[in-house]
């Protein structure tokens, strides 16, 4: 299904031009109209009549999260702040707030963008969606309550929390689909089965996951647990929220980016030079039609590649691979990289456990540890200790095998690990 079909099958030779024009209006703007901006291309020795090609990006100036906390809450509008119509922020729990300011046109366009990103997913006006991404300042919940409105289909909007109260409306009213973060589906899963409700039931046919990295492995559980299809949606909220990219309901190929209103850029962390479709790196956006406050060449630290095959979808848009984890959540273990994502996909293969994981940083003697905690299922929770001890050793040998790290391995009790209602919190770093 299309939301937008002639821009989202675009022939790209003419997304590329329109890509251009909206790049040549983006640097023209910042540059009068912010200042951090204009210091930055002046110190580069950068200005807006030297924009020529879409190659010419390689030379504008890259934007950090570390940006928008510096110039913390309105330093990096584009716009007086009187023409801004809506503030998102991030939780701050590392620093200071990350602030979003949005336009009404921008408004109009995320809803626009979200609406097409459900469409894609396979959401019509007949679907009725049962929102649980937590509303407020958070992005998530509003932006996919908009874009659920400007398709045309029926909106809960439940939020976050409350989770024994969800359970009973997904049975009561019927919603067709999901959207919350995938580490959340899971808990609600487990409640409403505790609750007498079997999701497989329910109606359910698309649940649509994001805001935090998970494998494929995570996909299949839910798919099988759910009984529903899980399609990942990407977004984030210095760049707009919810919407930015999607999977379409062609198949797991890849997200697809609205290319028409972002420009994308995949490169290598420590060197900064863009990588070629195939090789991983980091997602580098570009907001090419945010007016109150656009951002160039937008550091997200998420960890991707570009995929420049057609889809059989029909949309032109590029894709990125799934999201791989985070160039910030790598954790290096006596000189070992390994991200998160690589031990949750070893654990969901393990038969036996559950995927409720918390990884423990530790030190001991100057050396770093790790310890892994997981969820046993329900099925082997009581079995001899041989077993669970046997299997503990299965794991920390898979561990060392595939990702050369040693770990300590502790089986829990199913349901001891704190859940979450929003973003699933899976490191605990005690190195101090």
């Amino acid at each position: 299904m299309f939301h937008d079909p002639d821009l989202e099958t675009l022939p790209r030779e003419d997304l590329k031009k329109l890509q251009l024009s909206r790049l040549k209006d983006l640097v023209l703007r910042t540059y009068h109209n912010v200042v951090f901006y204009r210091n930055k291309l002046e110190e580069l020795d950068f200005r807006p009549e030297h924009l020529r090609s879409l190659s010419d990006i390689r030379h504008l100036p890259f934007t950090e999260k570390q940006d928008l906390r510096d110039h913390f809450p309105y330093g990096l509008l584009a716009l007086p702040r009187e023409n801004v119509v809506r503030i998102h922020a991030s939780s701050g729990t590392t620093g200071k707030s990350t602030v979003v300011g949005y336009s009404r046109r921008d408004v109009r366009n995320w809803a626009g963008l979200m609406a097409r990103s459900l469409a894609a997913a396979g959401v019509s006006s007949r679907d009725i969606v049962h929102n649980a991404y937590g509303y407020g300042l958070f992005t998530g919940g509003l932006g996919v309550h908009y874009g659920v409105e400007e398709l045309g289909a029926t909106i809960l909007p439940i939020s976050g929390g409350g989770t024994k109260r969800q359970a009973m409306l997904l049975k009561d009213f019927g919603p067709t689909v999901l959207t919350c973060t995938p580490s959340y589906a899971l808990h609600l899963y487990e409640v409403a089965r505790e609750a007498g409700i079997e999701f497989r039931d329910l109606g359910l046919h698309t649940g649509i996951f994001g805001a935090e990295p998970w494998t494929d492995e995570m996909r299949l559980e839910i798919e099988a647990k759910l009984g529903l299809k899980a399609l990942n949606i990407y977004g984030l909220s210095e760049v707009m929220g919810p919407g930015v990219g999607q999977e379409c309901e062609a198949g797991h190929q890849g997200i697809h980016i609205w290319e028409d209103h972002f420009l994308v850029e995949i490169i290598d962390p420590r060197t900064r030079e863009n990588l070629p479709p195939g090789q991983t790196g980091e997602l580098v956006l570009t907001t090419l039609t945010k007016e109150a406050q656009p951002l160039i060449r937008y550091r997200t630290r998420d960890l991707a590649s570009l995929i420049d095959t057609p889809c059989c979808c029909g949309r032109t848009h590029t894709r990125i691979s799934r999201i791989l984890g985070r160039s910030d959540d790598m954790l290096i273990i006596r000189g070992v990289n390994v991200f998160p994502s690589q031990i949750e996909g070893l654990l969901i293969e393990t038969e036996g456990l559950t995927p409720h994981y918390q990884l423990i940083l530790g030190r001991e003697k100057s050396m770093d540890t790790l310890e892994i905690r997981v969820e046993v299922d329900e099925s082997i929770f009581s079995d001899e200790i041989k077993h669970l001890q046997r299997l503990e050793q299965k794991i920390k040998n898979n561990i060392k095998e595939f990702l050369g790290v040693t770990a300590g391995i502790k089986l829990v009790e199913p349901r001891s690990l704190d859940r979450s209602e929003g973003k699933a919190q899976r490191i605990l770093d005690l190195r101090g």
